[in-house]
């Protein structure tokens, strides 16, 4: 060239386009949005294979949502305390015509803890009159408290109460279907059944 420009020396300058700046930008933004979407997804699916989705919901409430126990779940407003068998006296009367009855099954109730009193006939009231396995009787008082735990020793007996009977004692009156006691572990269970009633289902709704 000549003229007022002029070239010396043998190495050119290459002339390039300029690159569009702005198209690169948005490129990289672009990626990064994928990328971390991805990514986020991906967490997502672990947390729902590896059990990770109950802190994500308590997150979401603003609580954790930790289970209760057993020992920490409200217990039925229906439950009471129940009195032990070493508290109950019992008295063991046989209503049917065969002998020894009373005193058989008296010996047995004394050895699954009972308090033994009266062994002996039933009153005319009961005698001979007692079709099922027994009758179960009791002042008002234990019909809540004293019938149901005996009754756990003998489950298909009646159970009947007097308003003007004196004292705690109740009457167990043999019947003409009576066979013999509840097993002893099955009377167990039903003792601890009692004991121990299932809590009440709470209101709210499980994690």
């Amino acid at each position: 060239m000549g003229g007022k420009y002029r070239i010396t020396g043998n190495k050119y300058p290459r002339m390039r386009r300029a690159r569009p700046r702005g198209k690169l930008v948005v490129l990289v933004v672009a990626s990064v949005t994928v990328l971390g979407v991805g990514g986020w997804g991906t967490l997502q699916l672990i947390d729902v294979f590896t059990g990770g989705g109950g802190k994500a919901s308590a997150a979401g409430t603003g609580k954790d949502c930790v289970p209760k126990t057993k020992a920490e779940a409200s217990p039925s407003p229906s439950a009471k305390a129940l009195p032990e068998p070493r508290t109950i006296t019992v008295n063991v009367l046989n209503a049917t015509t065969r002998s020894g009855l009373a005193k058989k099954t008296a010996d047995e109730l004394k050895k699954r803890g009972f308090k033994i009193g009266d062994v002996g006939n039933a009153s005319k009231e009961y005698d001979k009159k007692v079709k099922g396995a027994g009758v179960l009787l009791g002042p008002d008082s234990a019909l809540d408290t004293s019938l149901p735990v005996l009754g756990t020793q003998l489950p298909g007996a009646e159970r009947r109460t007097e308003a003007v009977r004196k004292g705690t004692a109740v009457d167990l009156v043999i019947g003409d279907a009576f066979k013999g006691l509840a097993r002893q572990a099955d009377a167990d269970r039903a003792l601890t059944r009692m004991a121990e009633p299932e809590p009440a289902p709470s209101s709210k709704k499980n994690c």
